[in-house]
């Protein structure tokens, strides 16, 4: 396969390509949020965590700047920054949702049921929060 250069970076094929777009620690869980809602931007770093303020701000950056994700700024005092998927970001939801669940399928082969994990966690939170 030939190596493809766009804006000085090399891709070896288009799995590269795409992984390099979407892929990373940030990207897809800041694009796995915003799959059914519109979030601002003190949502999106409550809500990930470990995401440091920097890490989450160049993430929406490259996201906004490739085209999957569309930031939307209120001239409201104090500012409100809004963030949305693009049409591009949601076809990049159909690629993300199939390969969590063939991660799922992986896990489970493993013995590993990350589903009732999350369930598990989200009852803890539930309960510590009363």
């Amino acid at each position: 396969m030939p190596d493809v250069i766009i804006n000085k970076e090399v891709f070896y094929n288009p799995v590269d390509y795409v992984l390099k777009k979407i892929g990373g620690t940030w990207k897809i869980p800041v694009l796995w949020r915003l799959r059914k809602k519109t979030w601002r931007y003190t949502e999106l770093q409550k809500d990930i965590e470990h995401i440091s303020q920097k890490m989450l701000t160049q993430t929406l950056k490259d996201l906004e700047a490739d085209g999957f994700v569309q930031k939307k700024v209120y001239a409201e005092v104090p500012p409100r920054t809004e963030y949305s998927l693009t049409e591009k970001g949601e076809k990049a939801i159909e690629v993300i949702t199939y390969l969590r669940n063939y991660g799922l399928a992986l896990m489970k082969e493993t013995g590993i049921d990350y589903e009732d994990m999350m369930k598990k966690e989200a009852a803890e939170k539930k309960k510590k929060r009363k």
